[in-house]
């Protein structure tokens, strides 16, 4: 894992506003390493993945979750980029876990957007220092880029619900509020995005509403998640299917227990190991 150290004032906008862009962060021979694990990624799905657009959508917007155990070039990226002590300094954490990967494939012409809302609720953790990242390896438009409410990391937890139907299968129905009408009136929240190009990431707190558009007709949309963990959080079980699900881990971990497992390895400690 190599060391990176961030401007201060990166640190201090992640912290604000719950998401930051960072240009340039990773070279084009791992952006190339990526994309190579993408394409393996797409030629043999997990049981994980799933299509997210409906069956009327000229496009096609595909979802993959957990794939760096089987995944060579993933699991390169992963552990030998600097991302790991990326993570660390935005979370101001010693430590950093993985918690999963996810990657997001957007075809062109997909209509599908993703509506706003929160990561965290759909997770089985909970604790304040985490941060996901999110990056390319085609250039994104600023249509179609992740955009984010600053400031909306600091709470309150709202609805998790399906982003197709709009069911509640997760927290009952009532039980956290609704999303705010983000699009009624885009101008009043503080929205933030960037158009990117390969190389360049995005990272955002697992609470910070965020939602992307669709795709154009010459447009390919891949992007690689990772989600990270610091040394506050602790194992959330849940009596519903997590968002992606940890089979066997509730009986592995008691509720309120660090994650420390083997599906969450170390990527950064504070030795820099």
């Amino acid at each position: 894992m190599q060391a990176f150290h961030l401007p201060p004032s990166t640190i201090e906008a992640f912290q604000r506003d719950g998401a930051v862009c960072i240009r340039q962060l990773f070279s084009a021979d791992e952006v190339a390493l990526l994309e190579r694990g993408i394409e393996h990624n797409l030629a043999g799905p997990s049981e994980r993945a799933k299509v997210a657009s409906q069956a009327d959508d000229p496009g096609w917007f595909f979802e993959d979750f957990c794939n760096w155990q089987d995944n060579p070039d993933y699991r390169r990226f992963i552990f030998n980029s600097r991302v790991g002590h990326v993570a660390s300094q935005l979370m101001q954490s010693d430590n950093v876990r993985l918690y999963h990967d996810h990657l997001l494939v957007k075809e062109p012409n997909t209509r599908q957007a993703t509506p706003w809302h929160q990561d965290q609720p759909y997770y089985n953790v909970e604790g304040q220092q985490n941060c996901s990242m999110w990056m390319p390896v085609d250039p994104v438009v600023r249509a179609s880029t992740l955009e984010f409410v600053a400031g909306s990391h600091r709470g309150p937890w709202l609805m998790p619900r399906t982003f197709l139907d709009n069911q509640a299968k997760w927290f009952p129905e009532g039980s956290l509020a609704d999303l705010p009408d983000i699009e009624a009136d885009r101008s009043a929240f503080n929205i933030l995005g960037w158009a990117l190009e390969p190389g360049d990431a995005v990272f955002f707190h697992m609470l910070t509403l965020h939602a992307s558009g669709g795709v154009g007709g010459d447009r390919r949309r891949r992007a690689f998640s990772l989600r990270f963990l610091g040394d506050d959080m602790r194992h959330a079980p849940r009596p519903w299917r997590t968002s992606p699900e940890f089979p066997g881990l509730a009986t592995a971990l008691p509720a309120g227990a660090p994650m420390e497992h083997e599906l969450f390895p170390y990527l950064w400690t504070c030795q820099g190991k």
